[in-house]
């Protein structure tokens, strides 16, 4: 028996070696890569465009963003049969592989944004390192941090003005040429669905671009939810610590969380309306042109995934969270849902594509049905199964929570 036999069920006319072959973990990780790019463009909004009302979020998002990125190949190791062999793809690279071309890719990306993190928070590395240096006595976890920091410097302790404003530049540069590349990054999964010459669903020149706009507003979504339940946090915080004048108050908080969310929420909205726009036009385009395989697309579209695709997709994933935000007068918890049903929605394209482009028999005269594991009996089954889904959902926050400890995303006494 092979493994997919165990999510897969046939329905009419199946060959007998066709079965689900991307799980869940290929869902995921479209959808992880894609956050990846949504928080560094909404980083850039601020460090390239200079959009000065997001600046906290910016910073926020660029750490976000890099925990993101670690996180976002795990998927696809998860999934190989033998991920040891991965390293193949850097030791070996070359363009004639989209997947191949993909480890270059990642490897310059996560450069500019390593680069960008540590321009971003050098200022903050050096004081950091000065200051426990001239501490006495210090305690193990105190010359941990002594040692990470003064590592992290590499050596570069000059604080003049005018090596702050080199990096300033340097990051604004960065910027710059991180963007393209982060939509390139994530492009390059709509690329490899969209060359599938076999597949009728995937095969359409508009799904890279498609994957980027998604992308775009699944990354800002993101940043946005998990900066209004930070700063949640760090309300109930401030009341244990009222009177502090080392902590801002609950109303220094709360201002900042509003300003932040309306003015994020306005591009977010503009996002949105371009990534609906995107994947309504390929639908009418689809329909228009009438391809030979337009029955068999037309019967999973409008009939077994109509749930999926016009429900729980467009309707409550889109349509739904875009007249919430539009509404005047926004609200934290007006915005928390609209939020959470934008990264459903975002889940759900991703799941439409993956899982509903396999949906499909090649012989245009069958059906096959994906059945998540939901209780692991195995090694198997729990990375192909909704465990391993939430455990990869879960380390980004892991990751952020860590690296927050060094690259601290609240500090207001900086401003870089």
């Amino acid at each position: 028996m092979v493994l997919e036999e165990i999510w897969t069920t046939k329905e009419l006319f199946v060959y007998p070696n066709e079965y689900i072959y991307w799980s869940i973990q290929i869902v995921m990780y479209p959808f992880m890569t894609g956050l990846v790019a949504g928080a560094f463009v909404l980083s850039s909004l601020y460090h390239l465009f200079g959009i000065k009302p997001l600046k906290e979020i910016a910073r926020f998002s660029l750490v976000f963003s890099f925990a993101l990125l670690m996180v976002a190949p795990l998927p696809l190791l998860f999934h190989l049969m033998q991920p040891a062999r991965n390293f193949y793809v850097v030791l070996t690279p070359h363009f004639t592989s989209a997947i191949a071309a993909f480890g270059v890719v990642l490897f310059i990306y996560a450069s500019i944004v390593a680069s960008e993190l540590w321009f971003l928070y050098r200022q903050h590395l050096v004081e950091s390192s000065l200051r426990l240096k001239n501490q006495l006595n210090l305690s193990l976890a105190g010359k941990i941090q002594l040692w990470t920091y003064t590592i992290l410097t590499l050596g570069a302790s000059d604080l003049s003005e005018r090596a702050l404003r080199l990096d300033e530049k340097a990051i604004k540069i960065l910027a710059g040429a991180g963007v393209p590349v982060a939509c390139f990054l994530h492009g390059y999964a709509g690329f490899i669905f969209g060359s599938v010459k076999a597949n009728a669903l995937w095969m359409t020149p508009l799904m890279p671009v498609i994957f980027i706009m998604s992308a775009v507003v699944s990354g800002v979504a993101l940043c946005m939810l998990t900066y209004i339940v930070t700063m949640e946090i760090r309300r109930v915080i401030a009341r244990r610590k009222r009177g502090s004048v080392l902590y801002p108050t609950v109303e220094q908080i709360r201002g900042v969380e509003m300003h932040e969310m309306r003015i994020t929420a306005r591009y977010l909205i503009f996002f949105l309306i371009f990534s609906i726009s995107l994947e309504l036009l390929d639908l009418v385009f689809r329909g228009y042109t009438a391809v030979k395989s337009w029955d068999i697309l037309r019967n999973v579209i409008y009939g077994k995934d109509f749930v999926n695709i016009f429900v729980l997709q467009y309707i409550l994933g889109n349509l739904v969270p875009f007249i919430l935000l539009l509404i005047p007068r926004i609200t934290i918890p007006r915005t928390l849902l609209a939020l959470i049903l934008v990264l459903f929605g975002v889940f759900m394209m991703r799941w439409n594509v993956v899982i509903g482009g396999q949906s499909f028999s090649l012989t245009f005269a069958g059906y096959m049905h994906y059945h998540l594991p939901l209780i692991p009996q195995d090694w198997e089954t729990f990375k192909e199964g909704l465990f391993g889904a939430l455990f990869i959902g879960v380390m980004p926050f892991v990751l952020f929570w860590a690296l927050n400890k060094i690259f601290p995303v609240f500090d207001l006494q900086r401003s870089p």
